[in-house]
This record gives structure tokens, sequence and C-alpha cells, in this order.
């Protein structure tokens, strides 16, 4: 079966909210997705786009998902792109998918000349550890993700 990635566009919205929310539950996280189909037309599709999204389709039905923006390293002194997230539906895996959506955003690395192509992955993942490996993707040690979200935001914001 052909596997295709076409850019995203606004008929897509519910066709994304739908994967956020498949990849949610596969993490054990759908109880932290707040996001809407009116965030996903204003921060992908607004006059402001904040991140953008390729589709991956196999045998014309749309089965995964890439969603990403630019992010700086200010020590190689280049853009670079954020993977946020990734996502192949169960049935789908398998055919290459996941493979052609990465593949899009190392050609989009290369061609404009970008330092890196980088994201995160939950530690109990092995399935998608393994293939991530599989691709020469490496682990990077030494580093522990923090965030700031809710209240500990509002307080640090607030001064």
């Amino acid at each position: 079966m052909t596997v295709t990635v076409r850019v995203a566009s606004p008929a897509d919205i519910p066709l994304i909210l739908r994967f956020i929310r498949d990849l949610a539950e596969y993490e054990k996280l759908l109880h932290e997705v707040e996001a809407t189909e009116a965030d996903i037309r204003r921060d992908l599709f607004g006059e402001n786009p904040r991140c953008f999204c390729d589709i991956a389709e196999a045998g014309g039905r749309p089965v995964g998902f890439a969603l990403w923006y630019y992010s700086y390293s200010t020590f190689q002194g280049r853009a670079g792109i954020f993977l946020e997230d990734l996502f192949v539906e169960l049935d789908a895996r398998g055919l290459g998918a996941g493979k052609a959506l990465l593949a899009r955003l190392a050609r989009r690395c290369v061609e404009a000349d970008l330092g890196r192509l980088e994201w995160s992955v939950l530690d109990w993942n092995a399935p998608s550890i393994a293939f991530y490996d599989s691709l020469g993707a490496a682990a990077k040690t030494g580093w522990t993700v923090r965030r700031l979200d809710g209240e500990a935001l509002e307080r640090l914001a607030e001064g």
C-alpha cells in the first residue's frame, strides 16, 4: 500500500483533533486533552500560524499526522524543527507512515538548512523508542524536561 504525506488544510481540523485524542489515549493522557477545533484553527490556520501539520495517507485514507513547529538552537545558531506529536493509527503501523512523516520533516530541515529535528518520547514507549533507534535518532541524555503551566505559570507571570 502506498503511503503519501501532504500538508494539512483547514478541512482536516476534525481529523487533527481526532488524531490528538487518539495519541493521548495511547499515551494514557486523554484526560489532559483540552484542545478544541477552534484552537487548532487558530494555531495552525489562523493569521499567525504557530505550528504546522502533515497528514499521512495510506491508500488515500488518513492514517497519521505530525504536528511540529520551528525551534532555535543558540549553540548551533540555526533554527530547527520540534516535532510535538507523531501518531499513526494502530491498524496502519508497519506501513511506513511514521517513517514517511519523519522523512518529510527531515527533508524540510535539509532543504531549509535547519540544524536539527528533535522530539520527546515517553520512557515506557518501547515500540516507538525502537522505531526511532532504527532511524538513527540519538537519545539525549543528561537533560530533564521541565514545564510551567496552570497556576504555577500564572504565579510566575504575576511576579
